[in-house]
């Protein structure tokens, strides 16, 4: 597969090909082993299994996988990469999403009798 231009994901989307361009997901984007994408992602979660060259902007994780490569820069609140994985350029943390941030449960201490 060969695309150049905008693809928006709905769901979850798995790439195995060439893709120059914007990609925008809502849930997780996976650039499979075989995907050579160029470009801007932005989305919630991204999975890095093949080369990426451009600028990410996740509000989920951004995970580079032990055969994965990627360059350019990465504004993400967490970055996970495996050994073997490869990122070169600048990682910028940014706050976690609204949506992202933990539920606090208030818990009453029990009285002593």
């Amino acid at each position: 597969m060969r695309f150049e231009g905008t693809l928006e994901c709905p769901g979850t989307f798995r790439v195995e090909g060439d893709v120059k361009g914007l990609l925008i997901s809502t849930h997780t984007l996976i650039l499979g082993d075989e995907a050579r994408v160029e470009g801007q992602i932005e989305g919630n979660d991204v999975v890095i299994s093949g080369h990426f060259n451009g600028v990410i902007f996740a509000k989920g994780k951004v995970e580079i996988h032990n055969k994965g490569i990627a360059t350019g820069e990465i504004h993400s609140h967490c970055l996970v990469i495996e050994p073997g994985g490869i990122f070169d350029g600048e990682c910028h943390v940014i706050a976690p999403s609204e949506a992202a941030k933990p539920i606090t449960i208030p818990i009453r201490a029990a009285q002593a009798s």
